[in-house]
């Protein structure tokens, strides 16, 4: 599965470790989170994030 980064603040959604503070378990891939889902550390929107090589 791959990482993606924020590209307001750097921050890089690993979904093998997932977002636990905010109820997503880890193995949860990118394209299955919800489109409520915002970036934990600035509060970026989903599609503010791109994938990263």
């Amino acid at each position: 599965m791959k990482k993606y980064k924020c590209s307001v603040c750097g921050y890089v959604y690993d979904p093998a470790q997932g977002d636990p503070d905010n109820g997503i378990a880890p193995g949860t891939s990118f394209e299955n989170l919800p489109d409520t889902w915002n970036c934990p550390v600035c509060g970026a929107t989903k599609d503010m994030f791109e994938p990263e090589d």
